[in-house]
Formats: structure tokens, C-alpha cells, sequence
């Protein structure tokens, strides 16, 4: 699977049913290949006008399923939120 094809899903909390949306992009390990964590952009700021501060960043071994439609995770939404890093 590419990573364009990951970005296609919609991710899934499966402890509460929330939808998180896409992935924008992934952390791998330069050394193993292997992916890390999905990212996930957060909830939009005033009226989804200002853009985005935060984001979700989904350890893969939440990762609990990929579908051909979506991505089920299970994952504790306070501690996957995180300021985003702008670099």
C-alpha cells in the first residue's frame, strides 16, 4: 500500500465512533522503513476559517485495522492531540 492510497481513508476511533478524518502524512523510521505514527489534522480553529493549531499524531500500533474504505484505530483522543510542529 502507498502512502497516497493511506491519505484516500478516513480514520476511525473505534472506542467512541468519532470520525478523525484523513491522513495528511505519516512519521517512518529512516533506518527500519517502518512507519511510526499517522498524522491527522486536528479540529479546525473559529469557524474553520483560521486554519488548524493542532494535530493527531496515532502511534501505528493503535492502529487496530486498514479497510479498503477506512482506517480503525483505538486510541485515547486527549493524549493523541498535539500542538502542531511548523518547521
Amino acid at each position: 500500500m502507498r502512502v497516497c492510497e493511506l491519505r484516500e481513508k478516513e480514520v476511525i476511533n473505534v472506542c467512541d465512533g468519532e470520525k478523525l478524518g484523513n491522513v495528511c502524512d505519516v512519521d517512518f523510521d529512516v533506518k527500519t522503513g517502518r512507519i511510526c505514527s499517522l498524522i491527522i489534522p486536528g479540529p479546525c480553529k473559529v469557524f474553520g476559517i483560521l486554519g488548524r493549531d493542532h494535530e493527531y499524531i496515532i502511534p501505528y500500533e493503535c492502529v487496530k485495522r486498514i479497510g479498503t474504505d477506512v482506517i480503525l484505530v483505538e486510541v485515547d483522543m486527549e493524549k493523541c492531540l498535539q500542538k502542531c510542529k511548523f518547521e
